[in-house]
């Protein structure tokens, strides 16, 4: 294992500054050399490290997810917390619905199998969108108006709605008992139980911060430990109740942030440092999930119910922003920032087929289908239309 991760790291320095020397976003050749490396390609990375690439992964998105912790404000938060709690729910419900309706006529699906596939398809992905946006943030990109933050927020809570829904869907086709209401009430209580963790977390993080004379780096550590425990217990809970572990890890960086501001931002630094590494592990493993012939297989039909997806996730956002301060060029990019689908995708898209479910290579395919189109897609379009379409705050 120590093998692959030395060529994982070695590789995913060279093509990261390939593509960034070609003025792409570097997180594109890791996936693409991941693809590569992977099992589904030139089968270089030992089978060790393909089983704990899970593990790896979302150490990775917890180090970047704690790091947009720091970077949100607690007047950006105010300013786009009712659109952001619209942009969780809206655009995945719109893309979610209509591919499930779509399936049923293009690939002879039942409502519910098209529902277990819209759900899988219909989930942003945080590890393509987050580091971006916390780059616009440092770097005062559309800061103005929050649109950062809105997004942050947003995709964080993205995601555990469409789990939700998507774990609805499988369960009416397994037969198993499943109240709708208890569904869908769960979704408020995920996200609110999620928030109290992180709230519980950082408080006590600040309480042993001003107690004890700890270095900086050993902040660090605790602070990833116990988001890595939140996430675990989050694990330990999901078949009694929901817990959006990643939307907690997020809020102990705000608290920190919030009640040691100095120390919140020498945090920030120091994870901005720990995540040169992760980001490497995040998209080269997440790239080696990706079985390219699968997707292959999927057929031009498959292209075309991902593409009006994206249209109904588009008209989403479109509504959820309706009524906010932001101008047209600036409620666009909030829809590019939508597009990309990665995470969600390399985690659960084989869990149908795992269970048997009918179609359930298809979904596979079509998924596996998603994160080849819409990850570079969308890393590209929210890199260069970002400084086009929103203000630049001069410092």
């Amino acid at each position: 294992m120590a093998t692959s991760l030395g060529i994982i790291i070695l590789l995913g320095l060279i093509s990261n500054y390939i593509f960034e020397k070609i003025k792409l976003p570097g997180l594109m050749g890791m996936l693409i050399l991941g693809v590569i490396l992977g099992p589904y390609g030139l089968n270089i990375l030992k089978p060790e490290i393909m089983n704990v690439s899970s593990d790896f992964r979302k150490i990775a998105l917890i180090i970047i997810l704690l790091r947009a912790g720091f970077g949100i404000s607690r007047d950006d938060l105010n300013r786009v917390g009712k659109t952001a709690i619209k942009m969780s729910v809206v655009p995945g419900l719109f893309e979610g619905m209509l591919i499930a309706f779509l399936s049923t006529k293009l690939l002879g699906f039942t409502f519910i199998q098209g529902g277990i596939l819209g759900f899988i398809i219909a989930a942003v992905s945080p590890a393509v969108v987050v580091p971006q946006m916390i780059n616009f943030i440092e770097n005062k990109v559309g800061t103005k108006k929050g649109i950062p933050t809105l997004i942050l927020a947003g995709a964080s809570m993205d995601d555990v709605v469409a789990i939700t829904i998507f774990t609805t869907f499988l369960g009416f086709y397994s037969g198993t008992h499943v109240n709708i209401g208890i569904k869908i009430l769960s979704i408020p209580v995920s996200i609110i139980l999620g928030i109290i963790s992180g709230i519980i977390i950082g408080f006590v993080m600040v309480t042993i911060f001003n107690k004890y004379h700890i270095r900086d780096t050993k902040k660090i550590l605790l602070i990833v430990g116990s988001a890595i425990m939140i996430t675990a217990f989050e694990e330990l809970l999901k078949n009694k109740i929901e817990i959006a572990g990643l939307l907690g890890v997020m809020t102990i960086g705000f608290i920190v942030l919030e009640k040691m501001p100095l120390v919140g931002k020498r945090l920030a630094k120091k994870l901005n440092k720990i995540w040169v590494f992760a980001e490497i592990l995040l998209f080269v493993l997440v790239g080696a999930e990706v079985n390219v012939s699968v997707a292959l297989d999927a057929g031009l039909i498959s292209v075309i119910i991902i593409l009006i997806g994206l249209l109904a996730r588009g008209i989403g956002v479109i509504v959820s922003v309706s009524g906010t301060d932001l101008n047209w060029k600036e409620r666009i990019f909030c829809v590019i920032a939508y597009i990309p689908k990665a995470t969600v995708q390399a985690a659960i898209g084989s869990i149908p087929l795992s269970l048997g479910v009918k179609g359930g290579e298809v979904i596979l395919a079509i998924a596996v289908l998603s994160i080849l189109i819409t990850a570079p897609l969308g890393a590209i379009a929210i890199h260069y239309s970002a400084p086009k379409l929103l203000e630049v705050e001069q410092n």
